[in-house]
């Protein structure tokens, strides 16, 4: 009885929450959608991958050595929640910007540092992550209390 218990925790420490990525694992995300960000200083076009499964939120923007201007990813979630985003296996720096449900921008956290085990918290509940290459937030004036346009938020 002890070792059918042992085995349980065990078992229940050792599941990983999220799902593991390895850089050689093939992870679809689709065909890249069309995304706007409305600021005081215009509407700025993306175009981004959409995460929408714990494998594609997983693996992220992991193993990617460069990212095109204006490019992007969008991780959606289930249902909303207070998110952490890391940066473990990740290359490149970038803007990550948590989005409540109504597509408004909550926090930015400006060109997270490439590699860093450091979670960025959206510190409140949040529907959703928009990710965008280092510092193009700031070059395009995108701040708190603007507005994400997307499908994910007309649902």
């Amino acid at each position: 009885m002890k070792h059918i218990l042992l085995s349980a925790l065990f078992a229940a420490i050792a599941l990983p929450a999220y799902a593991q990525t390895n850089r050689d694992d093939v992870v679809d995300f689709g065909e890249p959608q069309p995304l706007i960000i409305k600021s005081a200083d215009g509407e700025h076009k993306f175009t981004v991958e959409e995460a929408k499964t714990l494998d594609q939120q997983a693996r992220g923007m992991m193993f990617r050595e460069q990212m095109a201007p204006d490019t992007g990813m969008i991780f959606e979630f289930a249902e909303p929640k207070v998110a952490t985003i890391w940066m473990k296996n990740t290359a490149i720096p970038l803007d990550i910007l948590f989005v409540r449900s109504n597509g408004k921008i909550l926090k930015i956290e400006h060109s997270h540092q490439p590699y860093s085990l450091r979670s960025a918290s959206s510190e409140a509940v949040v529907a959703a992550v928009v990710e965008l290459r280092g510092g193009q937030s700031k070059e395009l004036g995108i701040r708190p209390g603007d507005l994400v346009e997307h499908p994910f938020f007309q649902k």
